[in-house]
């Protein structure tokens, strides 16, 4: 029968310890981790939807650079100080009625991006159309040309008047 000498018994002894350290190093960590997490407070609702809808808003600007707004929150936007209110429409659109101060810029004139140009794009620009698709479209086309701060209107000019914003 082999019997083992003291240095493959001190390896074996050794091998044996360092498995029983990483098992207590496990265990260790998973206990700290659950006293951290036992201490942290929950959010409350109200908070966990305002997480929530930072990170969408952040999504949104990550994916297209620009934030689609309701209406609520594109007449509280107006009120801050050096925004542009941008109207896309047509000039047959525009003629129907219009948000108060929108500079018109038509989104079909063959000009339209050089006129995009001649804009501040440090500036923040409340972009709208008739029902969104032009104005999410014209504010895709800001973010490419270098505008940092663009609102497109959700639902456009219909959701505004509809929503009494005249």
């Amino acid at each position: 029968m082999y019997k083992a000498n003291s240095v493959e018994s001190g390896a074996l002894l050794l091998l044996k310890n360092e498995r029983l350290m990483k098992h207590v190093f496990s265990l260790f960590i998973i206990m700290i981790t659950s006293l951290a997490a036992c201490g942290q407070k929950q959010p409350s609702a109200t908070q966990a939807a305002s997480k929530g809808e930072n990170q969408q808003i952040t999504s949104q600007v990550d994916t297209l650079g620009y934030i689609d707004l309701d209406v609520e929150a594109f007449r509280e936007k107006m009120k801050e100080p050096e925004v542009v209110i941008l109207d896309v429409r047509t000039p047959e659109e525009t003629a129907q009625g219009k948000i108060e101060g929108a500079i018109e810029l038509d989104y079909f004139d063959e000009h339209f991006a050089d006129k995009l140009d001649s804009l501040d794009r440090n500036k923040t620009y409340l972009v709208y159309c008739r029902s969104g698709n032009r104005s999410a479209k014209a504010s895709a086309l800001m973010v490419q040309k270098g505008f940092r701060n663009v609102y497109n209107l959700k639902g456009g000019y219909r959701a505004w008047t509809s929503s009494s914003g005249q």
